[in-house]
């Protein structure tokens, strides 16, 4: 276990106990992950062996020395850690000091034969996966870059891998964003493979290209547009609905009616990107004001604090939102309800990953 011995001038000493290798891992190599955590916090680390003298403001120093000690415990279980994970839990830390980044961490999501492990990286993200878990049915919503159809396709892939679906069923709406493409050229497929492209990249990234291509071929990993969905009855499958914001009424009521036995759903999408033409309301903000209350679906609802992306992803999503209740404050009209940044228990039902406080804003 690391030890922490305070010391004036507002410096602390992090003693990293341990072999060598775990010491390592902590560092990054050159002591990347130590710059990472100085230029993310504003500190100053200095290290001679094992033992890190970290110097700065008092609060950024006791945060810094957090996370070490974190990594720490994490790099003692053999857990890798990537400069991006390092990066990641400097955002938690400084959003919330006593979160806890080893449980957070060590959730992990299996999926065989993938190199790097999968799990969550915010809080909101672990209530998601553990939705997932335990509800046949899941809304997840939020912004960009929250890691709504990522964990679900690892959700997905894990589930196909231990044999508990028969089958993945992938697809979301054919709906242009903010641009006509015109008649694309190519049989159906090639004219509807840009619309399914996100999909296929986060396939690829969980089984890689070939595995993908072999089990497309043989039936047992679907991709297609939701139109394709009319009449079917999907049994034994994991089926995910990707940018639902785009569907409309009608669609998602057949959608959601195509669930047979022993199937798992997982609906996702972002009500700030809604392409649909003005005045067709989102089958995605209908649905989670009708559907919020019937047990066995959860909704999982993502802010900007929980965007994974650059840093810079978060930033230009609240610009965004700045502006929008600007001109809505121009108009007179009412300020939009802020997304919550942490989860809320549901009133009949308290599982971590149902979330359903206020309408969504169409």
């Amino acid at each position: 276990m690391s030890s922490v011995e305070r010391e004036p001038l507002q410096q602390v000493v992090v003693t990293l106990d341990g072999p060598h290798e775990a010491v390592r891992t902590v560092c990054g190599e050159l002591d990347q992950h130590l710059a990472q955590i100085g230029r993310s916090l504003g500190v100053r680390i200095n290290r001679r062996g094992a033992e890190l003298r970290v110097g700065g403001d008092d609060g950024s120093v006791h945060l810094a020395a957090s996370i070490l000690g974190q990594l720490h415990t994490l790099a003692l279980a053999r857990f890798p850690l990537h400069i991006s994970d390092i990066d990641q839990a400097c955002r938690l830390v400084q959003r919330d000091p006593t979160v806890d980044i080893v449980d957070l961490f060590q959730d992990t999501v299996f999926v065989p034969g993938r190199k790097r492990n999968i799990f969550p990286r915010t809080p909101m993200q672990r209530a998601y996966i553990q939705a997932i878990r335990d509800h046949d049915l899941v809304f997840g919503v939020g912004p960009a870059g929250t890691g709504k159809t990522y964990l679900a396709m690892a959700m997905a892939v894990g589930a196909l891998q231990r044999d508990e679906v028969a089958r993945i069923v992938l697809c979301r709406p054919a709906v242009e964003a903010g641009e006509k493409l015109g008649f694309l050229p190519g049989d159906m497929a090639e004219k509807i493979n840009p619309y399914l492209r996100p999909l296929y990249d986060a396939l690829h990234d969980m089984v890689g290209y070939d595995k993908a291509a072999r089990l497309i071929q043989r039936g047992v990993i679907e991709v297609a547009p939701l139109a394709f969905m009319r009449g079917r009855t999907l049994n034994e499958a994991f089926v995910i609905l990707d940018e639902a914001q785009n569907t409309s009424s009608e669609q998602m009521k057949m959608f959601l009616t195509r669930l047979g036995q022993e199937t798992q759903a997982v609906v996702t999408g972002d009500v700030t990107q809604i392409d649909l033409p003005p005045g067709q309301i989102s089958g995605l903000v209908e649905a989670s004001r009708l559907l919020r209350h019937i047990e066995g679906i959860a909704e999982v609802r993502f802010s900007k604090a929980d965007v994974v992306r650059h840093r810079l992803v978060a930033e230009i999503i609240d610009a965004y939102e700045r502006k929008t209740r600007a001109e809505r404050a121009a108009h007179g009209l009412d300020e939009p309800e802020p997304q919550p940044e942490t989860q809320s228990e549901p009133a009949q039902q308290p599982d971590p990953g149902q979330e359903v406080e206020g309408d969504l804003e169409a």
